[in-house]
């Protein structure tokens, strides 16, 4: 009691010394003033409040950590103040509310002191006059380090969002591996500036929401801090579908009453079993997520009304065999559904997550979902790695953590081979949304991997070599082809050859970014083979016509000087590109035998006539970097219209084939064949893009589709349409539009068509 008394007094006095800073403005130290106002008085309540929340922090702290170093929050609070002095946020409130803010979530997560001291100074390096230096010397390099992780994290280089998206993982992934509290940080940093979204234009809330949804709450779910990704998914949910955001809220609303009831019914129902068998424990009920009930609706095509199982409930006990003894009773009340059932104390998730996951059909014929766990898991479950942080300064994740979360460094590890972004992304999100099997290896060693994994990623996992001699496999004894799918509990055996090698076509099947980065390796390194060496035979044709050697040119300074001209830094890179059709023979050629007089002269005739052709082409819709001749053609499996990101790869007879940035097609071509296109904004032509809509069957539906892209001036090339035993209408048709702008009208005014559920655009 006395030690408490103590500590309070302490925290008046730090109180006292606080207010009387603050009230000077810091203005001096800060070495700029402050504009006058003339009414001082709306500062003094703003700062009034500052002083309260970081008392409510340090309170916080206080509560979960009784020895910590309070004194290094205050003075981080004081020297955020300062240097942040006179900068406002977009709401107009002082810029020092985002730091504190960000400071309570990481108290509220119960982090350690030098976790909630780097989080008010999370901004300080990037948008004050602080320097690294004075946050060293203030607050020791560990402060220093995380703060530095974290402004790293927030300046990204200028380019396409992609490359910059891609470049905003790589960054985060190597700040995890690091010191998993610079991610902490950035995620709570995250999470305030969602709250504060609406401050934004709406062009920008959307896409901080989507990298939001496509970023931060993957990683947050992997961290197992499902709090936070539920509130970032549903915040990102209102900002990028508001419409049907406002929908599910008004028809969630409208049946509140009725399901508090159900509840309540459900809890009594299963607590009355728990009273009977003499479990103690609590037994909750709760709705699901806006963004999941969303999620639910168009994976599974179904109507709001149609979802049965908008409540989930949770059973929380003392021990472990209570968990499973409640499980029995469950199932002894309701009839499981066996798919359903998933045993996550047996076998945790890679962030530690554990519970019992059932679904059964429940009193009134409706779907239950259940979860059943122990109040340690429970913990887990709502903070994730918070809950094993240590909360002791200057101590780390004990080593058996570390294991749990080896997935990070996994992360590190392959996102280095990796250059282009779109295939960087595409294999990081495979990364981060798994669903994991457990199989074993012959020796009875357990090998974890992403749901949907085959005997090609299973030899991979084991060795590179294994991976690329695999010829076959034998699961539990039988042999399987490569493409076949493992499940948990399989016993799994790979039949290598020392002649085999991997296919392009494992690239369809094969789940781990490991396996497919392997593959595409070794794909790589024979096209590269067999293009120098066709590189080579192109150009010694092409010398010999000139009565030219060109194995002994090859090798003299002048070859040198035009491999720098085309900027390669080998000859064979030079060669290699001959082979794939970027540079011609008779480029290289001509470095070496430049054109006489004679032979100029109708070349520049000839030149005047392409000069004539190639104005034409500049109405074309897409421009290639370097080269306005060439033939070009898009990708039929992926349609890209003017506003999708695009790329193209060098097709040999073809010219230049585009496809959308995310084309799964286009991400599985060998990058050595890409080169850089773009959308030509002079030019104004026209492109089908095919679209499914999934609606409810009524009389004059497809009139009504119809008479909404009609009305936008778009020409419908083909439509189908196919009524499922459901009475749920999918139709799907193949229209003409002139950009991704004018596409977002026409499937927002079909979104609104009467009985449609989801629009679409495929392919």
């Amino acid at each position: 009691m006395l030690r408490k008394a103590e500590q309070g007094q302490s925290g008046v006095r730090k109180s006292v010394l606080i207010w009387l800073l603050v009230a000077g403005r810091f203005s001096q130290v800060a070495g700029r003033q402050r504009p006058e106002t003339g009414d001082q008085q709306p500062a003094a309540r703003n700062e009034c409040s500052e002083l309260i929340r970081i008392n409510d922090i340090i309170d916080k702290i206080s509560e979960y950590d009784p020895d910590a170093d309070l004194d290094s929050i205050d003075r981080a609070y004081i020297y955020s103040a300062r240097v942040h002095d006179g900068q406002v946020r977009l709401s107009g409130e002082p810029y020092l509310s985002h730091p504190l803010e960000v400071a309570g979530i990481l108290a509220e997560m119960k982090l350690d002191p030098i976790s909630v001291v780097s989080g008010l100074l999370h901004d300080v390096i990037e948008d004050t006059r602080a320097t690294p230096e004075e946050i060293k010397k203030l607050f020791g390099p560990e402060v220093l380090h995380i703060v530095s992780g974290v402004t790293k994290l927030g300046s990204l280089p200028v380019g396409g969002s992609r490359a910059r998206q891609a470049e905003s993982i790589r960054r985060m992934i190597l700040a995890m591996a690091d010191d998993i509290r610079v991610i902490l940080i950035k995620l709570a940093d995250r999470l305030h500036n969602m709250r504060t979204l609406q401050y934004h234009s709406p062009n920008k809330r959307k896409e901080i929401a989507q990298e939001t949804l496509d970023i931060y709450a993957p990683i947050a779910a992997r961290l197992g801090i499902y709090w936070m990704k539920y509130e970032l998914e549903e915040t990102s949910f209102k900002h990028i579908e508001p419409d049907e955001y406002a929908k599910i809220e008004n028809l969630v609303s409208k049946s509140k009453v009725e399901r508090e009831k159900y509840i309540e019914r459900v809890r009594g129902f299963i607590k009355k079993e728990m009273d009977g068998a003499r479990l103690s424990g609590e037994v909750l009920g709760r709705n699901k997520t806006f963004y999941s009930i969303y999620q639910k609706m168009i994976s599974q095509s179904l109507p709001f009304e149609q979802i049965y199982d908008i409540t989930a409930f949770r059973i929380i006990l003392d021990t472990v065999p209570h968990c499973y003894e409640a499980l029995g009773l469950v199932h002894a009340l309701w009839k499981p559904i066996d798919h359903k059932f998933k045993d996550y104390i047996g076998r945790p998730k890679p962030n530690m997550y554990q519970s019992l996951h059932t679904t059964v059909i429940g009193p009134f014929g409706e779907r239950i979902e259940i979860q059943i766990r122990t109040w340690e898991m429970d913990k887990v479950a709502n903070s994730g790695i918070a809950a094993h942080w240590s909360y002791k300064e200057g101590k780390r994740i004990d080593e058996n953590i570390s294991n749990r979360f080896a997935w990070i460094q996994n992360l590190v590890e392959n996102q280095e081979n990796f250059r282009d972004p779109a295939e960087f992304l595409e294999n990081v999100r495979i990364d981060l949304f798994p669903d994991e099997v457990y199989v074993f290896t012959p020796r009875g060693e357990i090998k974890t991997l992403p749901r949907g994994a085959t005997s090609v990623d299973f030899a991979y996992i084991i060795h590179t070599e294994v991976g690329n001699q695999c010829t076959g496999a034998k699961v539990n004894g039988r042999l399987v082809p490569l493409p076949y799918e493992l499940a948990t509990g399989d016993i799994v055996e790979i039949i290598t050859s020392k002649n085999s090698h991997p296919s392009k076509d494992w690239l369809k099947f094969a789940k781990t970014v490991k396996a497919r980065s392997k593959i595409r390796h070794w794909i790589k390194t024979q096209e590269k083979e067999r293009s120098i060496t066709l590189g080579r035979e192109m150009c010694e044709k092409a010398f010999r016509k000139e009565k030219l050697n060109f194995n002994m040119l090859v090798k003299s300074e002048k070859m040198m000087e035009v491999m720098e001209h085309f900027g390669f830094k080998a000859v064979d890179d030079l060669i290699a590109n001959v082979g794939y059709g970027k540079i011609t023979p008779l480029q290289v050629l001509r470095k070496f035998a430049p054109k006489s007089e004679e032979e100029a002269a109708p070349e520049s005739i000839f030149n005047k006539l392409m000069e004539r052709v190639r104005k034409k082409k500049l109405k074309a819709g897409v421009l290639v970097k370097g080269v306005d001749d060439i033939l070009v053609k898009f990708g039929k499996c992926c349609q890209p219209v003017p506003g999708d990101p695009i790329i193209g790869y060098i097709t040999r007879g073809y010219g230049v084939t585009v496809h959308r940035a995310t084309c799964v097609n286009a991400l599985r071509m060998n990058p050595e064949r890409q080169i850089d296109v773009d959308w030509n904004q002079e030019a104004n032509e026209t492109y089908p893009v095919k679209i499914r809509i999934i609606s409810h069957d009524r009389i004059g539906l497809l009139a009504d589709v119809v008479s909404n892209i009609s009305k936008f001036g778009a020409n419908i090339l083909s439509a189908k349409t196919e009524i499922r035993e459901n009475k749920m209408v999918d139709s799907y048709f193949t229209i003409v539009v002139e950009n991704t702008s004018h596409l977002e009208k026409i499937l927002s005014a079909v979104k609104k068509v009467k009985l449609v559920q989801e629009v679409k655009r495929i392919g």
